[in-house]
């Protein structure tokens, strides 16, 4: 049987912010079904990878290609972000924020139509909030919250979905509400890159782990990557602890 092309393919790729924070020596695949965790310490490039895969960032070198082409089209990238953008209080319900996730499908001057309508079910269904639809955003928990925005995010129907930090301040009930649904995403066939410090989910959900620091150290299974050798050189400079769940280095938080 023959290797499934890549949804995303980097070779020797770099992303530098005008400033010149960047990161560079990018060189993975990331196929259909497949999860990657993107670790590292804090300024280590890893949102600014999230950023060039979404055009946010300059590519300074190397090669990106989203499933065989240079440029990703519209929908094939769901982003969920570290901290939402939505303001609580404003008047908005579920059901509309996870519509929003179809406005690049949509176009100007387009309303939804049957099709926008059941995506934003099947993202409702698929992160288990359909029965919370109507009921206004900011009414919902933080980590109820948290997974309407990854419907959002899934609304667009992407083949790549970017995850920044999705277990920041979840309760265990909403984590495994999320592991469960990332699994879910994976046998659909979507391919998942994401940027934590939970090795936990890293563990239990990932296939993949890339280790950055300004630039790719390491890329590999997570039992070979996700070493305390290869995570002391990661966070160089840094005393470092391995629990069960996280990674833990004094001094820093949200990584």
């Amino acid at each position: 049987m023959s290797r499934a092309a890549p949804v995303l393919r980097l070779r020797g790729a770099a992303y530098t912010h005008p400033g010149g924070a960047g990161v560079r020596g990018l060189d993975f695949d990331i196929l259909p079904g497949e999860a990657v965790a993107l670790i590292g310490p804090n300024g280590a490039g890893k949102s600014t990878l999230l950023g060039g895969l979404l055009g946010l960032v300059p590519r300074t070198a190397g090669v990106v290609e989203y499933g065989g082409a240079s440029h990703a089209s519209i929908g094939m990238i769901g982003f969920l972000p570290q901290s939402a953008e939505l303001d609580p209080d404003f008047p908005i319900s579920l059901e509309q924020v996870v519509m929003q996730g179809r406005y690049r499908r949509l176009g100007l001057f387009r309303w939804p139509g049957r099709a926008d309508r059941e995506a934003v079910r099947a993202a409702l269904d698929a992160v288990g909030l359909t029965e919370l639809a109507p009921r206004r955003f900011g009414d919902l928990s933080g980590g109820q919250r948290q997974r309407g925005l990854l419907a959002r995010a899934l609304a667009s129907e992407p083949s790549l979905l970017l995850l920044d930090e999705p277990f920041n301040g979840l309760d265990q009930q909403n984590r495994d509400a999320l592991i469960e649904t990332l699994r879910g995403l994976k046998a659909r066939g979507v391919a998942v890159l994401v940027s934590t410090h939970d090795l936990e989910l890293a563990r239990v959900v990932c296939d993949t782990v890339v280790l950055v620091n300004g630039e790719q150290l390491a890329h590999g299974p997570v039992d070979e990557v996700l070493t305390l050798g290869n995570l002391q050189e990661c966070f160089e400079g840094t005393e470092i602890e391995i629990d069960e769940h996280t990674l833990v280095v004094p001094g820093h938080e949200g990584y």
